[in-house]
């Protein structure tokens, strides 16, 4: 069991490791560039894309768990049906995303309060970003996809790939053409089409014998497209209230100035970096769960849940003392502005509680989704956003942006608590 984790997780690791290097890497460019707005700027057009591209985090997720199950029933004709479902409804969002950009733009500014400065920075990002949509949301098809069929070296082709290009653009941009903000904008968007080409070729050379066109029609029957988007509203509003509460955590450091701002960008960083190495376990609970859920093996499913919260138990620890080590090392090479790094000092601690109160939130969320069990991953996600709020307003009066952080802690533990305590139930009932 412990080899099929890892020939999924590891390359998903090394694919999704890219994600927050990148941002680390965006976030290093605009450190360097001599004001703290540029990393604001750099945090609140993350943010407003989280909020686009989050809510559709269905069409990765719901494509790999309900792929998986039909690969473990040994259903081909469906997991290339799925492929469709899910690519039609990504590429028509995503358009409809560009169409409405400035709609978007002045609702999205209207509820952030950050200063002019930083505002002028972020719309600058957001204008020439999404143009990107239709792109990104192609690629979560083709991500959940790919992991569906137990495959998760493409999506690590992929994104390293897509970054890389992202990188040497950057770069290339903003310190050889001096176009700053705007420089690293244009290095995303090249880059999120650089991924899709590179998915379409691979699907196109070790997946085209599956068949493509002849399956659209069938795809795109009413009662199909139904299904599909009933089996996915729980992750979807799921995902939202985790917008709400991303959104929220940003705007509230903005409010709170431009060196505070960029100190929550900077640890957030922490947990992004986290995050993403934890979801390659994830990943692996979604396609390994699914198609155990799918051949109704019952025995390697209880195998899977056990081995994957014991790795997941100790790449906890691990970074707990990585992080109590080289956290304030890490933050330097960020950042060049001493205001941003004394502040950051009084705030580290909290990055210290992340991933022990993180893990099991991560692992169950993969295995409710293999098992399409996503309704008691909606029940968490509400407890625990709950909370966060709760926290946050009773504190901080008390506490200022502490509050924000034991807010953020809280919510983290109660997710994974919830979870264990639905889990049981829904391994149960498999």
């Amino acid at each position: 069991m412990n080899k099929k984790i890892l020939q999924i997780a590891i390359p998903s690791i090394i694919s999704n490791i890219t994600v927050p290097l990148l941002g680390l890497i965006d976030v290093a460019i605009v450190g360097h560039l001599g004001s703290a707005a540029y990393i604001g700027a750099v945090a609140v057009g993350g943010m407003l894309f989280n909020v686009l591209y989050w809510s559709l985090g269905f069409l990765r997720m719901g494509t790999s768990g309900m792929t998986s199950q039909a690969y473990g029933k040994r259903r081909l004709d469906e997991v290339v049906r799925l492929l469709l479902r899910s690519l039609t409804t990504g590429t028509g969002i995503g358009l409809l995303f560009v169409l409405l950009q400035y709609p978007l733009q002045l609702l999205a500014f209207h509820f952030i309060g950050a200063s002019e400065e930083v505002e002028a920075f972020a719309i600058t990002y957001f204008r020439i970003c999404i143009w990107g949509a239709p792109a990104v949301l192609i690629l979560y098809a083709f991500m959940g996809w790919f992991i569906g069929m137990q495959n998760s070296r493409f999506p690590m082709y992929i994104s390293i790939v897509q970054n890389i290009v992202n990188i040497l653009v950057s770069l290339c941009l903003v310190f050889v053409f001096d176009f700053k903000i705007a420089g690293v904008a244009w290095g995303t968007l090249i880059a999120q089409y650089a991924g899709v080409l590179m998915a379409v070729l691979l699907w196109k050379r070790y997946y085209a014998r599956l068949g493509f066109w002849q399956h659209f029609t069938e795809s795109l029957k009413l009662r199909a497209m139904l299904r599909f988007f009933s089996v996915n509203s729980d992750i979807f509003i799921r995902t939202l209230c985790l917008v709400v509460v991303t959104v929220f955590f940003t705007s509230s450091g903005a409010k709170e100035g431009n060196v505070l701002l960029a100190v929550n960008t900077l640890l957030m960083q922490l947990f992004t970096l986290f995050s993403y190495i934890m979801d390659g376990f994830a990943y692996a609970g979604e396609a390994l769960g699914g198609r155990y859920v799918g051949a109704h093996d019952k025995r390697s499913l209880y195998r899977l849940v056990n081995r994957l919260f014991l790795w997941g138990g100790l790449l906890a620890f691990f970074f707990t003392l990585l992080y109590a080590v080289g956290g304030s090392g890490f933050l330097r090479l960020l950042t060049n502005d001493e205001a941003v790094i004394a502040t950051s000092a009084d705030y580290l601690y909290w990055a210290l509680a992340i991933p022990l109160t993180a893990f099991a939130a991560f692992l169950w969320d993969g295995l409710f989704i293999g098992a399409t069990a996503t309704r008691y991953m909606l029940f968490s996600m509400l407890v625990a956003s709950a909370g966060f709020f709760a926290v946050y307003y009773l504190l901080y009066s008390y506490w200022g942006n502490h509050a924000l952080w034991a807010a953020f802690i809280v919510y983290l533990s109660l997710r994974g608590l919830m979870q264990t305590f639905w889990g049981r139930k829904v391994l149960a009932n498999i």
